[in-house]
């Protein structure tokens, strides 16, 4: 009789960890759908600036238009995820992005087209939407390994959007990558609602409530701050070299064509292959002890890419490296911040919304310090990011 009833519960058991494992692979799928919205514009900078009598230069400013997009979606609709229905919501959103793709792959000029894309980017925030969901529903000897599969996903779609969206629109023009991205979003997107779990959420206070709640969340909770500080400082440095390398490679060191330089973005993929790893490591060894390793790894990094400059093997260790040690950190910090309150959804938004501020002040530095100093400015930028990140928040209090 004991032994039956084990052998039930195990069977019992079994659909419901194979129906989590499926929805977790549609959670990743759908992340990495959703995040290449963000990155399609810039790798087809070029056609869109042929297609409407331009400069590239003149059109640069639509793939900042996306990051702006973004950062105003995470702070107003990634917060909701702990007050609204999250099927719902993603459905939504999903639609929306799906409408606003459409519209940009129909835009006959530069502030047409902008505008698609900052409303496509604000709503694309989906996969912020997902990852505390993921975190709340895995078991706690597992959280990290979790959470990373659907980072994993992330980082995939940014790699997709760079190679793959530049070279299909290098072959059927850049406006089949839009459509392509629409049809993607809306399947995925209504697909992943459809499947995730019934939610009973009882909101109290004011719809946007998470929003004004954030200064005094962060306040309150030393790790969700020193998550946020330290990813900060790694995202800030990762940006102020990953953004500034196609000046190096395109410029007189190398003189490499767009489209070859454009190709080092596959080094993104060592990110989709550590991410499993490291969320082996946080479950096994800790978050604090992977995010020291992480910037260990990210200091040797630079003097890599400082001797990058002019030794192309340099570039090809740097490159690995600092994506690894960018992946780690971001698991190992994510898993910490939406652990440490009561409202993952609210917490997960401060974590993003900081470390996305660190990339962005520490990116647009990097540009101006390659003008004044060459390669050797952009490096020193990333070095100082790194040492403020960790000193910041190696004082305790």
């Amino acid at each position: 009789m004991p032994t039956a009833t084990v052998t039930q519960g195990r069977s019992a058991e079994t659909p419901a960890r194979d129906a989590g494992s499926l929805l977790l692979v549609l959670i990743a799928v759908c992340t990495a759908v959703t995040a290449a919205n963000i990155y399609l514009a810039a790798p087809l900078l070029p056609l869109i600036a042929h297609d409407f009598g331009s400069t590239p230069s003149a059109v640069a400013w639509v793939a900042s238009v996306a990051q702006f997009g973004y950062a105003f979606g995470l702070l107003v609709f990634a917060p909701l995820g702990d007050s609204v229905n999250r099927r719902r919501l993603v459905a939504g959103l999903s639609l929306v992005t799906t409408a606003a793709l459409t519209a940009a792959a129909l835009a006959t000029g530069t502030t047409a087209l902008a505008g698609a894309v900052l409303i496509a980017s604000a709503a694309t925030v989906v996969p912020q939407l997902l990852v505390p969901l993921v975190a709340q529903r895995a078991p706690a000897h597992h959280r990290a390994r979790h959470v990373a599969a659907v980072i994993a996903g992330l980082f995939t779609g940014i790699v997709a959007a760079r190679v793959l969206g530049g070279l299909i629109g290098q072959a059927f023009g850049w406006r089949v990558v839009f459509v392509g991205a629409a049809v993607l979003t809306a399947a995925l997107g209504l697909a992943t609602a459809y499947a995730l779990p019934a939610e009973q959420v009882r909101r109290s206070g004011p719809l946007f409530s998470g929003l004004t709640a954030l200064p005094s969340l962060v306040r309150r909770s030393p790790d969700l701050w020193r998550a946020c500080v330290r990813q900060a400082g790694m995202y800030g440095a990762w940006s102020a070299l990953w953004t500034s390398l196609a000046l190096l490679l395109t410029g007189s060191s190398y003189g490499l064509s767009t489209a070859t330089a454009g190709l080092f973005g596959l080094f993104g993929l060592a990110a989709s292959v550590v991410a499993p790893l490291a969320g082996g490591f946080v479950d096994r060894f800790g978050a604090a002890r992977v995010v020291r390793s992480a910037y260990l790894l990210a200091a040797v990094s630079v003097p890599l890419f400082w001797l990058g400059g002019h030794a192309l093997w340099a570039l090809f260790v740097a490159a690995i490296a600092v994506h690894a040690a960018l992946v780690a950190s971001h698991v190992a910090n994510q898993t910490l911040a939406l652990t440490t309150t009561s409202t993952p959804a609210t917490a997960n938004t401060a974590y993003v919304v900081a470390g996305f501020a660190g990339g962005a002040t520490a990116s647009a530095l990097a540009g101006s310090a390659f003008g004044w100093w060459g390669w050797g400015g952009v490096c020193a930028v990333a070095g100082v990011w790194l040492g403020l990140g960790w000193l910041t928040t190696s004082v305790r209090r």
